[in-house]
């Protein structure tokens, strides 16, 4: 007899009535993914439902106990037995089924959670974890459904040839009926004809084979009673091994089949007679894995359930209590009547055993056949599921097309021509190993994804079904990955290599789906537990760390402020704030709902970590004080508030500038374009001096905010105990020109930060110690802390007066610096002519504030990227606000960028 090969089996994926929309319970067909264009044009025409006809039997159980048995319970049953023993092949059923029952229990608890489509375990993984793992346990879902085809294929080939084969090392024909020429191209022959029937029933619909699973299921159910009547039916009677057996063995002759009472209980691992490797645990397990698989067979079908919330978890949990019972009492009953020899070296023993020999290979051709189909149709479905939520751009898009009755032929032919080749590896332990590998990553995945979904603790994850916990989920991944690597640590390594290759493919090349991220569930739920502990009462001024609130009245003119603000918050809470005026009262709707993309948009596009805070009030002074009331959460709240300075300096579109590149200008888009496919757009004001409509822009484009208003939120801030900047000159600021300035000269090529940490407004004060000028040397080293400006240098200018010891101020300035950790250059600047102004407290003259803007800007050689300023409080008398504005205009002109900084709260300490 012909040389025989360990048959594996493989989950059926495939679905009946594929040509028939799936239809959730609400009658929403679901063929087609949300965000589509083809989903859109659906629900403006509903389709009528169709009314499911398949109920638990008919739609899961038998598609997935076919799927489950198939030939393995024929043909590798004594294989496992013989080589393990009893005890052993007991302990591994357990163990597989104590796996694929905690993923059974996955399964269970998504699927009765929705509806679910065509794609079986992709869809659930993909609409759980998002398309990123999806895609990527899709596409090894696929290829593991395409070569499971190819190894039935091959199965029922040697199953052919064994049976009408002539065998191919001369040996004479032991039967009239071995007609068949045997050769690896003459099985390569059969197996393309084999396949080439598989693709026709594919090509016409699944329908067909749904017709013939119940005949097939009834043949299979009735050979396995011919097999259990056979052990105490048949009387004990001499068997041949096959010329293969003889010749790879150390003895050769007949074998007796009698009753021997567990003659064999432990394990006796020998060489396979078929490839002429020694098994071992590893090796027996993975074949015997395979009739276990199958289990979402029934799941693949819950379009066509009448209910699939009662019909999945029943009806899958049946099946694997009936295989589960029917492989172990074959197990014992073959212990207990064959003889391991007989076991070892006879793969098809059964048959020889059974009341009438051809039972047998009916229920192996029959079993085979179906599972071959159903693999290819199962590939076919998945391969048009990713097809259709374009995860792949246009590689897959061929496979969306579907003829007039909904088959999707071109899938099935993509996936027929994949186990074609397939084909040519001949043997199928050859990608025996590789394929189980991928089951069990993809049954590991499932249960990932509903850990994921119990964790992120989802008021809309509520399955009816709820037999089970967080624990078996972890379970079943630890179980799938502990026996991946059991099998092949080479092949698990591969894969996993594979999936995580495949998953930053789509994370980088898909578009943005409309699914829902679970990722986003999970993160809410971690950030909500540990927002609760970060507890305020335990803050300590060792970790203060700026939480900046960036006061924004239009971003198009406040790119540069935006971006250099993203540089000093060191890892601490950046709100982008924005005051809208006007009344909901007398507004038919909140007008800020429709902003937030575009503000979104603005922050992904500038590359920042910033949350957008948004309000609507009748001033802008009121809509300040409530961002600084309600912004943040917990202990995650501005500490910092700054805005833009008010002045009357023309501002300048940075955001169109920096758009070019990658937008469209308004009126150069496609109408017929879909929206998804256009640049992104940022639906902002346009600014003064590009249209008629005005606003106040960096807190002085227009007049809708006065000077009053302004100082009066100055005065608010630092009421509420905010540390308050204000940002001048940063309408031109360009952060990629300003850090790598031209080097014509000596000097010229470095980049300086100039720090003025005296308060200019009391020139009878030159204290460098106080909270104010701290919290400026802090914001000035912070800046000087990120990796861009580590090359910056900063320069510490001491004001002295005539008379002061010059050196001793500047050492102890110096003392004050090592202690605090700040690495700066300190540059006297004797000010003794600005000081000779008559000035006060109380007035400060116009001529001492342009001396000490003149004074500033004599130090700037080379000019500095940016300068920090004491900022003084705002007088007590609300009559001076604008007085106080003016002045610090007047002082400073022309220094470029500029913030003026006042702190109220210790933010730096020289304790450890």
């Amino acid at each position: 007899m012909a040389e025989r090969t360990p048959l594996l089996h493989y989950r059926l994926s495939t679905s009946v009535n594929e040509s028939e929309p799936r239809c959730s319970p609400a009658g929403q067909a679901l063929d087609q993914h949300p965000g589509s264009p083809r989903q859109r044009s659906v629900q403006q025409q509903p389709q009528p439902q169709r009314p499911k006809k398949l109920s638990t039997f008919f739609g899961v159980v038998i598609p997935t106990l076919l799927s489950m048995f198939s030939v393995v319970v024929f043909l590798r049953i004594g294989f496992v037995v013989g080589q393990s023993g009893l005890y052993q092949a007991i302990a591994m059923f357990l163990v597989a089924y104590l796996i694929i029952s905690m993923t059974v229990l996955s399964v269970c608890a998504i699927s009765t959670n929705g509806a679910l489509d065509a794609g079986g375990a992709y869809y659930m993984i993909s609409r759980a974890l998002g398309p990123e793992f999806g895609g990527s346990i899709g596409i090894m879902f696929f290829l593991a459904n395409v070569c499971g085809c190819a190894l039935f294929v091959l199965g029922l080939v040697e199953a052919v040839v064994d049976t009408f084969g002539v065998p191919p090392d001369g040996t004479p024909a032991i039967s009239h009926s071995q007609v068949l020429p045997s050769g690896y191209w003459w099985s390569l022959l059969y197996a393309t004809v084999i396949g080439l029937l598989c693709l026709l029933v594919c090509l016409v619909g699944a329908h067909i084979y749904a017709k013939t699973t119940f005949i097939i299921f009834l043949v299979v159910i009735f050979v396995l009673l011919t097999i259990f009547i056979s052990f105490f039916a048949v009387k004990p009677r001499v068997v041949s091994l096959p010329s293969a057996a003889n010749s790879n063995s150390n003895g050769t002759g007949p074998v007796t089949v009698t009753y021997l009472l567990l003659s064999f209980p432990t394990a006796d691992y020998t060489v396979d007679y078929t490839t002429g490797t020694m098994m071992t645990f590893a090796t027996v397990f993975a074949v015997m894995f395979n009739g276990c698989t199958g289990i979402m067979a029934g799941s693949n079908m819950s379009g066509d359930l009448k209910n699939p919330s009662y019909s999945i978890p029943r009806g899958t949990i049946t099946a694997v209590i009936f295989t589960f019972i029917t492989y172990n009492l074959l197990c014992v009953l073959v212990a207990c009547s064959c003889d391991r020899v007989l076991l070892q070296r006879d793969y098809s023993f059964l048959r020889d055993i059974n009341v009438w020999n051809p039972f047998v290979t009916i229920g192996v051709y029959s079993s085979t056949l179906s599972a071959a189909m159903s693999n290819l149709i199962g590939a076919s479905r998945i391969l048009y599921a990713l097809a259709r939520d374009d995860l792949f751009g246009k590689v897959l898009s061929p496979a969306k097309k579907t003829s007039r009755s909904g088959n999707p032929w071109v899938s099935v032919l993509i996936s027929w021509f994949l186990m074609q080749l397939v084909l040519f590896s001949g043997k199928l332990n050859t990608i025996a190993s590789i394929v189980t590998i991928f089951f069990l990553l993809v049954y590991a995945a499932v249960d990932l994804a509903c850990l994921a979904l119990e964790w992120a603790s989802a008021p809309n994850f509520r399955p009816t079904f709820r037999y089970f916990t967080w624990h078996t989920c972890i379970l079943g991944i630890v179980g799938c990955a502990i026996m991946m690597f059991l099998i092949n640590a080479i092949y698990a390594s591969a894969s996993i290599a594979f999936m995580l290759l495949l998953l930053l493919l789509i994370h980088y090349l898909s578009p943005t789906s409309s699914w829902g991220y679970i990722s986003q569930a999970l993160i809410f739920h971690q950030v909500r537990k540990y927002l609760l502990m970060l507890d305020v009462r335990k803050d300590h001024v060792k970790f203060w760390r700026p939480q900046v609130l960036l006061m924004v009245s239009n971003p198009r003119s406040s790119v540069g402020l935006i971006t250099f603000i993203n540089d000093i918050k060191k890892s601490g809470l950046y709100v982008l704030a924005h005051v809208q005026l006007g009344d909901l009262h007398k507004l038919p709707s909140d007008p800020l709902q429709s902003q937030y993309d575009s503000w979104l948009s603005l922050v992904d596009h500038l590359n920042i970590k910033a949350f957008v805070n948004l309000t609507l009030a009748d001033s802008v002074r009121h809509g300040v004080q409530h961002l600084l009331f309600i912004s943040g959460l917990g202990g995650m709240r501005p500490n910092t508030l700054v805005l833009g300075f008010y002045d009357d300096c023309l501002p300048r579109d940075k955001l169109t500038d920096q758009s070019l590149s990658t937008s469209q200008p308004t009126d150069t888009l496609d109408p017929s374009q879909d929206i998804e496919q256009q640049p992104p757009l940022f639906h902002f004001s346009p600014l003064r001096g590009s249209s008629d409509r005005q606003d106040y822009g960096e807190f002085g484009d227009g007049k809708v905010l006065g000077a009053q208003e302004y100082v009066a939120i100055i005065a608010d801030a630092m009421k509420m105990l905010k540390n308050v900047v204000l940002a001048r000159y940063f309408n031109n600021f360009d952060r990629a020109q300003v850090l790598s300035p031209p080097s014509t000269s000596p000097g010229m090529g470095a980049v300086y930060v100039d720090v003025w940490p005296v308060n200019l407004f009391r020139p009878d004060s030159s204290s460098y110690v106080d909270t104010c000028s701290l919290f400026l040397l802090q914001l000035a080293c912070i800046l000087n802390m990120v990796r861009a400006w580590r090359k910056a240098t900063l320069r510490l200018f001491l004001c002295v007066e005539e008379g002061r010891s010059v050196r001793g101020s500047q050492e102890k300035l110096g003392q004050l610096l090592k202690e605090l950790r700040i690495k700066a250059q300190v540059y006297p600047v004797p000010w003794d002519q600005q000081v000779a102004f008559p000035s006060n407290a109380t007035r400060l003259s116009d001529d001492y504030l342009s001396a000490v803007n003149k004074l500033i800007l004599d130090q700037a050689l080379p000019p500095p990227a940016v300068r920090f300023l004491y900022l003084p409080r705002p007088p007590a008398d609300t009559r001076r606000y604008a007085s106080y504005l003016s002045q610090l205009e007047l002082l400073t002109e022309d220094l470029g960028p500029t913030l003026l900084i006042h702190g109220v709260t210790p933010v730096i300490t020289t304790d450890l």
